[in-house]
């Protein structure tokens, strides 16, 4: 079988199960999408958006400055006087059009995301795109149905949504943020992250498909500064941020100072915890799945293993055993379990902290594996003998980079996890229910699973505590942030 043109193109290495990029549309120039057209950015500059796998341009997308976030403002504003009067059965039929056009696109989408966010095509066909798509059919169902879900509530939409999404989960995100508001009768004006806009500005053409009403979702690219446009807007009148606890800090500030309603979904540094009758093998597979999912790209990671002191040999070596047979390579190889970093600046970032923990003392372990010669690519890492004070188990590296830590008692377990800056989620690992619920109980994280890891649903609520920010998105409660 012969590579495909596109293939030998971006010089990704060959593979029987590579998935194919045949008939995959990506413009050289992408635009503006504002009042339901795609127009040019009143500077005329434009960025690069890098394909991590192999450190090529994938394509030119607009950079939108203070005048294309104010047009793009407007046009949500006067789409708003007739989609916020639009019954919410019409809404709901727009957005079931819209998740129904996602899963008939789905291939598309999916290879489309990890060409531009360096994911592996097995988690961009079987979970993002999937899991985008069942968000706009939850919420259209419920478009109709408001003031049951909030019966003692004043059910009105805010006006215009400015929501800011980051770059490890870009359509997803969008998602997540664009069905709520829009059933809640809200119009949008979206920033993608600025190395990972494509699916968004490709959700933009679908949006047109649809025949949603112009100016409804508006999307502008863009660094910081268009991001910061967007929440200082006299006209937005609520803010939705997933990303960076500094950033959000910044953003929650500003909030504070212009009047607008935030919600805002940042760090974390997740603590997954195997008690002694935890099932090992099982649990060993939900720590894989903690952290090296995404390539660690994941505010909800399970980055720091606290496992009881006495089954803690075992544990390690079998995930030693398991980590050395995970494939770090191509992310369009159906065969990969861990793709590419999203950006060089991202990858320097990571190995600072590899570094970092050796300097601190910690004993690390790297599995034999070679690494593809041209992208951005990070063998999983494990550190053991990790103290609680080491920035390593402290400070969120978003990355394939796993720390260690032992407990004798329960109690211990407890402290050791939440004392954090952040409570965004954790893990719980035991063969005995009662137990689960205790320790449960008695975590500071939003999200707590329990003998598993890493599992979303459109219906269930997901935010944390302390700097991993406020606010829920999911379920019922992601209506509640869009309605007065």
């Amino acid at each position: 079988m012969a590579k495909n043109k596109k293939t030998e193109e971006l010089n990704w290495s060959y593979a029987p199960s590579l998935e194919s990029t045949d008939h995959i549309q990506l413009q050289k120039k992408y635009e503006l999408f504002i009042d339901g057209k795609f127009v040019k950015p009143k500077s005329g500059n434009y960025f690069d958006t890098i394909n991590p796998a192999s450190g090529e341009v994938l394509a030119s997308v607009a950079n939108a400055g203070k005048e294309d976030v104010d047009k793009a403002v407007k046009a949500a504003k006067n789409a708003f006087k007739s989609w916020s009067k639009l019954s919410g059965k019409e809404r709901g039929k727009y957005l079931y059009r819209i998740a129904r056009l996602l899963q008939e696109r789905a291939r598309e989408f999916a290879v489309i995301e990890t060409l531009d966010a360096g994911k592996t095509i097995r988690e961009s066909r079987d979970i993002d795109i999937p899991l985008a798509a069942n968000h706009f059919f939850y919420y259209a169902g419920w478009a109709d149905k408001l003031e049951y879900a909030f019966p003692n509530r004043k059910v009105e939409p805010i006006g215009v949504a400015g929501q800011i999404i980051p770059w490890n989960f870009p359509l997803l995100m969008a998602a997540w943020k664009i069905a709520p508001a829009l059933a809640c009768g809200n119009t949008v004006v979206l920033k993608p992250a600025e190395s990972t806009p494509l699916t968004a500005l490709k959700l933009a053409e679908l949006l047109q498909d649809a025949g949603l009403p112009a100016g409804v979702v508006n999307i502008v690219t863009g660094f910081g500064d268009t991001g910061e446009a967007i929440v200082r807007h006299q006209d937005v009148d609520k803010i939705a941020f997933t990303g960076s606890t500094p950033v959000g800090k910044k953003i929650q500030q500003i909030a504070l100072e212009t009047g607008k309603k935030c919600t805002l979904e940042l760090g974390g540094k997740s603590a997954n915890i195997i008690l002694d009758d935890a099932p090992i093998d099982q649990a060993v597979e939900g720590i894989v799945n903690g952290i090296f999912f995404n390539q660690g790209h994941v505010c909800c990671a399970g980055s720091r293993l606290l496992v009881q002191e006495n089954i803690a040999a075992t544990v390690i070596q079998k995930l030693k055993a398991r980590i050395q047979t995970l494939i770090v390579g191509n992310p369009l190889d159906k065969n990969t379990d861990i793709g590419a970093i999203n950006s060089k600046k991202q990858l320097e970032i990571i190995e600072k902290y590899i570094q970092l923990g050796q300097a601190e003392g910690a004993e690390m372990y790297q599995p034999e594996c070679t690494l593809p010669a041209n992208g951005f690519y990070c063998k999983p890492t494990l550190f053991s003998n990790v103290a609680q004070s080491n920035r390593i188990a402290q400070e969120e590296i978003f990355g394939p980079v796993l720390t260690i830590q032992t407990f004798r008692t329960v109690d211990e377990a407890i402290q050791k996890a939440n004392n954090t800056q952040y409570g965004l989620a954790a893990g719980v690992w035991s063969d005995k229910g009662a137990r689960l619920f205790n320790l449960t109980s008695k975590l500071n994280a939003g999200v707590v699973w329990g003998n598993t890891y890493n599992k979303f649903d459109p219906t269930s609520p997901f935010g944390g505590f302390k700097e991993s920010g406020f606010g829920r998105e999911g379920g019922i409660h992601g209506l509640a942030a869009y309605i007065k």
